[in-house]
């Protein structure tokens, strides 16, 4: 491969395509730029050491997800809508990470186990999606909360079971559906306002 065409999303779906054959921990750099048919000091000039390459592979594909969700976050249209929208994709896109390819996802959970500055950027944008969503809905009078950045974080950790990847085993489970669907429909009541309406004091 000439030098010019090695550029680091060669690179990174390269080594995506090794760490599938090889898994994580027989898997190099060496193997990376055999697949690219080029030295290893070449996949070295883009990315210092293993472990960036590692990292970097990971923030791929995680970032992935962020970037499907955005488009939602963007979409005109109530923030209920986007909201109920946005978490059933979260859902479906970690469940399908999980049932499509088992063994890449595997692969991906022994990196993110070295990377947890890479998840937490990916965990940071996550909540802030929700953030922006659910400020929407307090400006729309449809949602009410002191903090939107407090209850977006609050939202992300109460929807945990459809998207940590600790419960993975779980979203092949017949029921888990319904379970997902009542969850979400307790976070969209719960962050409606009160109803006003008149009190019994005299």
């Amino acid at each position: 491969m000439p030098p010019e065409s090695l550029t680091p999303e060669r690179i990174l779906e390269a080594t995506e395509e090794v760490l599938r054959r090889y898994g994580p921990a027989k898997a190099t750099v060496v193997d990376v730029a055999r697949a690219l048919g080029v030295s290893h000091g070449s996949v070295y000039r883009h990315f210092r050491t293993k472990t960036a390459l590692r990292e970097a592979v990971t923030a791929r594909w995680l970032d992935r997800t962020s970037r499907q969700l955005s488009g939602i976050v963007t979409e005109e249209g109530p923030a209920a809508e986007r909201l109920d929208r946005w978490l059933t994709a979260l859902f479906e896109a970690k469940r399908h990470k999980a049932g499509d390819d088992p063994e890449l996802f595997a692969t991906y959970m022994a990196l993110i186990g070295e990377s947890g500055g890479v998840v937490d950027r990916h965990v940071t944008d996550l909540e802030s999606q929700l953030t922006r969503i659910i400020e929407d809905g307090v400006g729309e009078g449809t949602f009410q909360t002191p903090s939107p950045a407090v209850t977006a974080r609050a939202v992300f950790d109460a929807t945990g079971r459809f998207h940590d990847p600790c419960y993975a085993a779980e979203w092949s489970r017949p029921e888990i559906t319904a379970d997902f669907e009542a969850v979400r429909d307790l976070v969209l009541r719960g962050l409606r306002p009160a109803p006003s309406g008149p009190t019994d004091a005299p």
